[in-house]
């Protein structure tokens, strides 16, 4: 408990507030009084000095602050916002009374509809009787930022249909690539599948080890350019990688992943090296923790190379250390919190990176930066050892350079992670030998038509589609779930204030101030909200799949909130905005989404397998800093990102 310590302009005009601290500072601060807060004390003694500056009407927003006090809502006072004038003790108006000061809070939590004797009640019961079971349960489970412990017992299931998961994890089988040899050059090799490179190194045209140094000098050279990576794994990618060679040597295989090099998003803990969060909050943070897709990959022989760029608690692509190019044009910044594992992958820095989306951090970086990146069915993939934003949101994905590639990712971290409640094996039949000619696949008014024409020429039946749904508070209900449930992971965090060293101002910190007055039962009725937008899209998607722009912020928000997987392909590249006039190599990418019902992502990379197995849009290169004789590299900018919107 704090002690108010109430000061006057002379000195030793005092006055001490005991429990009823919200309503009585509401009071006082109708007056136009100072406040200092002090730890409390048995007795009164060393009252805080205040230095006080006029303001003689009080802002409705102190009355709010004032009231929002008895709320248990920490209130950080500027300490020169008022001023004690000692003859208006005696003299605050009738009408400032406890009820009307606490009528302003009321107002912003939409609930200003009790008379005053009402109001008075609920003050009394919420000091009584809430307080202490909200101060017991922060105390148990909320003392350590993050959400990697205590998760919920509210676990959400996207699955439609009534097939439940059979108990078997059955693997895929994968082509084999044949006739793989090794190119000429480190830029060919950077730029190889994952496929083709666990060819090379089954018929020993390469080690791991010769791999891993490719891919670390390829981090180091370009990382100063592109601001991609936090830190790099060097002692244990080096460990990993012999071990990789040693055991093939004994004719051991562990799989298409034996050898090959890949990075994590530094929301994802590996013991002895820093899990910074992208914040400075955390910076010097080190987990001992194995993240359960970390141990998957490593189980797969995989070679951890770099941890990557997370934008500052997996917000945006702003981070301690600067902020995340794309390689396409690094004019521009990558977009979404995955933005090392977009940008790495796409620069060649590693063949396959593993990212997060809770709301377009896998969709809009692989976008940005051009790369095949698939965000898997919600629950398809454990999340032990992973900062949580939100539980019921929450998804890893990996960003790669093809579908196959990503089927193959997937294919080693999927299935149940025993401490992750949300998690479970997904009955995936395998997406190399899915019949397309079977499916019936929708377009949307916003797909890339060439995908359209390619896939109906491999014999998929296209029609026209739109997805229906009545609700009208998609974006919002994304925003109330998401945000709450950062702020539950991250209440000490904006208690201390630390909120204040934020990278970016108006992101986070703006969001999670407001969901600190989202009412619990306003949060109940988004989610019934969010039951019935998924009733209404399961009745709507009739259809095996449909193709649609994965960026558009509507659908972003409805995939990640029904829990649909979506995988991002690359359909082409467009000049430019203001081009130089001597020519540049830079673009902007163009790509696309192919959605499919949860549990069905199969069907999804399927249809991005077949269109790729024809187009070569996913085998190019950006020109990352080699943009043209006569173009510029830009310095580094200072770009504001605006918050996400609550459009309703």
């Amino acid at each position: 408990m704090a002690t108010l310590l109430l000061r006057g302009k002379c000195p030793g005009v005092t006055a001490l507030v005991l429990p009823r601290v919200g309503l009585c500072l509401s009071l006082f601060l109708c007056c136009g009084g100072a406040a200092a807060v002090a730890p409390h004390r048995d007795q009164f003694q060393n009252p805080i000095a205040a230095h006080c500056l006029t303001s003689s009407t009080p802002s409705p927003s102190h009355r709010i602050l004032a009231a929002l006090t008895s709320l248990d809502m920490k209130v950080r006072i500027p300490i020169d916002t008022f001023c004690l004038k000692e003859s208006k003790i005696s003299q605050c108006p009738q009408q400032n009374s406890e009820a009307s000061s606490l009528r302003h809070a009321f107002k912003i939590l939409d609930a200003d509809f009790f008379t005053d004797n009402k109001i008075l009640e609920v003050a009394k019961g919420a000091e009584e009787f809430n307080i202490p079971i909200i101060r017991a349960n922060r105390k148990s489970v909320a003392s350590v930022d993050g959400g990697l412990q205590n998760p919920s017992c509210l676990v959400f299931d996207p699955n439609w249909g009534s097939e439940q998961p059979d108990g078997i994890n059955r693997r895929f089988t994968h082509p084999v690539p044949s006739g793989i040899q090794r190119p000429g050059s480190n830029e060919d090799i950077a730029f190889m599948s994952v496929l083709e490179l666990g060819e090379l190194i089954r018929t020993r045209q390469i080690t791991s080890e010769e791999l891993t140094r490719l891919f670390l000098e390829r981090l180091r050279r370009y990382n100063g350019i592109l601001e991609a990576v936090v830190s790099y794994t060097e002692e244990l990618a080096y460990a990993q990688a012999k071990r990789a060679d040693e055991l093939l040597a004994q004719g051991v295989d562990l799989g298409p992943l034996h050898g090959i090099p890949y990075g994590l998003k530094d929301i994802i803990a590996v013991p002895e090296y820093h899990t910074t969060w992208g914040s400075t909050s955390f910076k010097d943070q080190v987990l001992d923790i194995d993240a359960w897709v970390y141990q998957r990959l490593r189980s797969a022989g995989a070679v951890l190379v770099a941890k990557l760029v997370s934008g500052s608690l997996a917000y945006d692509d702003i981070w301690f250390g600067g902020r995340t190019r794309n390689p396409w044009n690094i004019e521009e910044f990558s977009t979404g919190s995955s933005a090392g594992p977009a940008a790495c992958t796409s620069a060649g820095m590693v063949p396959f990176a593993i990212g997060s989306e809770t709301a377009g951090s896998i969709t809009y970086p692989a976008a940005r930066c051009g790369v095949t990146a698939l965000r898997p069915t919600f629950g398809a993939v454990g999340r032990t050892g992973v900062m949580s934003i939100s539980e019921s949101l929450d998804k890893l994905g990996p960003f790669c350079r093809s579908a196959a590639d990503c089927t193959i990712i997937l294919d080693a971290i999927r299935g149940r992670d025993p401490d992750d409640p949300s998690s479970r094996d997904i009955p995936l039949d395998n997406p190399f030998t899915v019949d397309i000619t079977k499916l019936t696949v929708g377009y949307l008014d916003d797909a890339e038509m060439e995908v359209v024409q390619v896939l109906s020429s491999k014999g998929v039946t296209m029609v026209p589609f739109r997805l229906n749904y009545t609700v009208d508070s998609v974006q919002g209900i994304l925003n109330f779930t998401m945000d709450v449930d950062m702020l539950a992971h991250f209440d000490e965090w904006q208690r201390l204030g630390k909120d204040d060293q934020y990278e970016a101002q108006e992101q986070w910190p703006v969001e999670l101030r407001r969901a600190r007055v989202v009412p619990a039962v306003d949060y109940v009725q988004a989610q019934r909200a969010r039951g019935k937008l998924i009733r209404e899209v399961r009745e709507s998607f009739n259809v095996d799949a449909f193709i649609g722009n994965a960026t558009d912020w509507e659908k972003v928000c409805l995939g990640n909130l029904v829990g649909v997987p979506v995988i991002v392909v690359p359909t082409g590249y467009a000049n430019i905005s203001a081009s130089p006039p001597s020519g540049t190599r830079r673009r902007t990418t163009v790509t696309t989404g192919i959605y499919a019902p949860p549990q069905k992502d199969h069907i999804a990379l399927a249809l991005a397998i077949a269109y790729q197995s024809v187009t070569d849009h996913h085998k190019q290169r950006p020109p990352i800093n080699d943009t043209g004789p006569n173009d510029w590299t830009p310095n580094a900018q200072s770009k504001k990102y605006p918050p996400r919107q609550l459009l309703l």
